[in-house]
């Protein structure tokens, strides 16, 4: 039988629990229209392979990858993709808490017993988007995310969505990103402006570059607008 294939209602209170989902709460915002520029960006980043599978990371902790994957997948579903975001950090999760969702199974689940995703993948409210939540957090992530089970769940996924995303850890502090890069089409590398290190940045990338990850581009999160007003986001290519 399906866990949690209940619609969950998104409100305000439940989303500052994780992070805030403002292209969902206020879609008319200027960061909305924002991440909607990112995804398009995104979409014209390739042209000779159809991207079906997206990793979003960042070389430290604390950069925003999160809030920009989860915004993405928003726009994504708002346009009409059938979308299917995946929390790939079984490390420190935040996917369960954005949308207000159980996490006693998902991505570890899957891996670790074998479960069909069907049966712990989560419809949420915004329609045309599915979540699989981190599943509780097991003493091997990166054994977990080099399986040829998760090899093969990406492949069963890619079939049933326009769209696949994960939301993974910081490349430099764990492995598990590094080995999990080379299996999807496309990485996006989110780099918090007065935050980021150069050196970092070059860093992941040599990282990425080292198992033939295909960088797409980043995302600078926190960008000063020059009005000198709020906050943004900007996407530039490698």
């Amino acid at each position: 039988m399906a866990l949690f294939r209940r619609k969950r209602k998104l409100s305000e209170d439940t989303m500052q629990i994780g992070v805030k989902l403002v292209t969902a709460i206020e879609p008319k915002n200027v960061v909305s229209e924002q991440f909607r520029t990112v995804r398009t960006n995104i979409d014209f980043s390739s042209v000779d392979k159809q991207l079906k599978t997206l990793l979003f990371t960042s070389s430290g902790v604390s950069e925003g990858k999160s809030t920009v994957s989860a915004n993405t997948a928003v726009a994504w579903a708002q346009q009409g993709k059938k979308v299917l975001f995946i929390d790939a950090d079984l490390r420190r999760p935040t996917l369960h808490s954005t949308f207000g969702l159980l996490n006693s199974q998902g991505l570890s689940t899957i891996l670790a017993n074998d479960t069909n995703f069907h049966d712990v993948a989560v419809e949420t409210a915004i329609e045309n988007l599915t979540v699989i939540t981190s599943g509780p957090v097991p003493p091997n992530p990166a054994e977990l995310l080099n399986s040829n089970r998760m090899k093969s769940l990406l492949k069963s996924v890619e079939s049933e969505y326009d769209l696949v995303l994960l939301d993974v850890p910081p490349l430099l502090s764990v492995t598990d990103t590094q080995v999990l890069s080379a299996n999807v089409d496309g990485v996006i590398l989110v780099v918090r402006q007065g935050v980021t290190q150069s050196t970092a940045i070059t860093r992941a990338v040599e990282l990425l570059k080292m198992v033939h990850a295909n960088v797409l581009g980043y995302v600078l999160n926190d960008m000063a607008p020059k009005n000198g007003y709020g906050y943004g986001y900007g996407y530039g290519y490698k």
